[in-house]
């Protein structure tokens, strides 16, 4: 997966204005380069989980498509455990199509990771961030 740097950033800034509670969102890509975030209201307002609001949810999906935007990943923080997934985090990864990235600031040190989730099988991805 590739992200600009500046969208890195930003979902690690998220991530940090939120702690300790989970932050959540979309990212969209084109020519397969991610492009754009969405940052979404985790209504679970959980440390330990999140859940989007359905008609935000739609907005954003809507948003990024008239944009002529393909969303590419669920991207969520981890603020006090690694960069992978939970089990819960498996459990509720429905769309195969997409890659989920989890920001970690675990330890004080900021990590970013992405994986694709199908039937319950975990496969890290590269994470390229690019100028």
């Amino acid at each position: 997966m590739k992200i600009k740097k500046e969208i890195s950033d930003k979902i690690i800034a998220h991530a940090k204005q939120l702690a300790p509670i989970e932050a959540c969102g979309y990212l969209a890509s084109q020519d397969g380069i991610v492009c754009k975030h969405y940052e979404l209201i985790n209504i679970d307002n959980s440390e330990e989980h999140f859940s989007f609001d359905p008609k935000e949810q739609f907005n954003t999906v809507k948003d990024a498509r008239t944009n002529g935007l393909d969303v590419s990943a669920v991207y969520h923080s981890h603020p006090a455990t690694p960069a992978r997934p939970s089990q819960e985090d498996i459990r509720l990864a429905y769309d195969p199509n997409i890659s989920y990235v989890i920001v970690s600031l675990a330890d004080g040190k900021e990590d970013v990771k992405s994986f694709k989730i199908v039937d319950g099988k975990v496969d890290p991805e590269e994470v390229e961030i690019v100028a």
